[in-house]
């Protein structure tokens, strides 16, 4: 399916690992030009290499803690300068920080909100003219299942994903008639490196990452009884940014192999 990106720009922030990465591979083939962000210049510079290769668009790394004061307009400016437009924002930052609500201190909320709400809202502002500009764009904000149906002892993140998701549905009625299309994938269990993080803490010694997904997966009562590979994740968003998805705005996507108690 020809999605119609070639030569369309994107800021995928998050985007050295994980769903980002793979989100941002996949623009990338589709032949847009993709800023990808984060705060490790080494794992960034790694990734930005291995996607320009093989992929028809460029993909150019740019170090940065989104939660910076000045860092939004810092990165759209880069992205601007690097590719001239910008198309598509892919608001893709931030970690599990799950705790009990009892356990979770004041620093954890803000931190948390810091990164996965202001930061967020702050790069829509600063890439809305600049869709305007182009005659519409597309944002996608990666949240999580948490933020539909919370399970016991996800705060602050799960209270931070519903933001999201309710930032996308009320954006996408106020950008609506600018066609900017805004819409949320739910993420539920994908492989990543923060999972992989946690297993070395978890599980020290064990390399065994395939029978430690699997595990987990079954504890997490996964219906497809697998993870997800962020390559699966990647597609869905390379579909909402693209031509293909002109009549979707304001909806939700569970990316969850069955797992999210809602539709």
């Amino acid at each position: 399916m020809e999605l119609g990106l070639s030569g369309k720009a994107a800021i995928v922030t998050g985007g050295a690992e994980g769903v980002g990465r793979a989100a941002a591979a996949r623009l990338a083939r589709e032949g847009a030009n993709v800023l990808i962000v984060g705060r490790r210049q080494d794992v960034l510079a790694e990734a930005a290499t291995a996607l320009s290769q093989p992929t028809g668009g460029r993909v150019i790394a740019h170090a940065a803690d989104i939660t910076g004061a000045s860092a939004p307009a810092e990165i759209v400016a880069a992205a601007l300068s690097a590719f001239g437009r910008l198309d598509i924002l892919v608001n893709n930052a931030g970690v599990a920080l799950a705790k009990p609500f009892e356990a979770a201190t004041r620093d954890d909320w803000n931190s948390d909100f810091n990164v996965k709400v202001w930061a967020a809202i702050e790069l829509i502002r600063g890439a809305i003219p600049e869709m305007r500009r182009q005659g519409g764009g597309r944002i996608i904000n990666v949240t999580s299942i948490d933020g539909r149906t919370p399970r016991a002892s996800t705060m602050p993140t799960s209270v931070a994903r519903a933001a999201g998701i309710a930032m996308t549905k009320g954006l996408s009625r106020d950008l609506a008639a600018d066609n900017i299309l805004v819409n949320t994938v739910c993420i539920g269990f994908i492989r990543s490196g923060q999972h992989e993080r946690r297993f070395a803490r978890t599980a020290p010694g064990n390399s065994d990452l395939d029978a430690l997904y699997a595990e987990d997966a079954k504890r997490r009562g996964v219906p497809l009884g697998r993870v997800g590979e962020g390559e699966e994740a990647g597609d869905v968003i390379a579909f909402l940014a693209s031509e293909r998805a002109s009549y979707l705005t304001g909806i939700a996507i569970n990316i969850d192999g069955g797992t999210s108690a809602v539709v």
